[in-house]
């Protein structure tokens, strides 16, 4: 993946930390209508952001929103549990995923076959950690069994997916109109 520059870095990170912040909860800057896009801003982080360190600040983003959330929003601690923990796993495997996949950027058919693998073995990660730990170790559910724990997959996983499919679609139509952009204005200036 060509690397972006330090500005371009800049602008597209805050737009994910503003993408995060407005679909993560239910705050009073939420847009409801759209999915949660915590998911797929970690992912697309590790493609296009290269310093490590944007791992940790959206590992912070995400648990100062969820606090926020539960400080002066509902209240309820549902979610906090020992659990919670399990996101850290979990979110660290979209970023690896898009990691991996900047690594192996290559425009073609060859990359949507690396971006589609990257991005479902990451995204299957991400929901065996985050349900899988919250199955297990949230003290909601009792009597847990690996049986239920798949049918809860299978039931739950679909929306997971569909969710980041959307953002990481909308992604690639935005990177793929860009460098159709770059290309046409570099092959003018070229020819004037």
């Amino acid at each position: 993946m060509p690397i972006l520059s330090k500005n371009s870095q800049l602008v597209l990170g805050a737009i994910l930390i503003l993408l995060m912040a407005a679909t993560r909860s239910h705050h009073f800057f939420s847009l409801d209508a759209l999915p949660g896009a915590s998911w797929a801003v970690f992912f697309l982080a590790g493609v296009y952001l290269r310093p490590a360190w944007v791992l940790y600040a959206l590992l912070s983003l995400s648990w100062s929103i969820d606090f926020s959330e539960y400080l002066w929003g509902s209240g309820s601690t549902f979610c906090f549990s020992p659990a919670y923990g399990f996101l850290l796993p979990a979110y660290a495997t979209l970023w690896l995923g898009g990691r991996w996949f900047a690594r192996h950027y290559e425009y073609g058919i060859k990359g949507l076959t690396r971006l589609a693998s990257a991005f479902f073995t990451s995204v299957v990660s991400c929901e065996l950690f985050s349900s899988g730990g919250f199955y297990f170790l949230s003290g909601r559910f009792v009597n847990t069994s690996l049986a239920e724990f798949g049918e809860r997959f299978v039931r739950y996983f679909p929306s997971s997916l569909k969710a980041m499919a959307f953002y990481v679609s909308l992604a690639l139509v935005l990177h793929l109109a860009l460098r159709l952009v770059a290309h046409r204005h570099s092959k003018a200036r070229l020819t004037t």
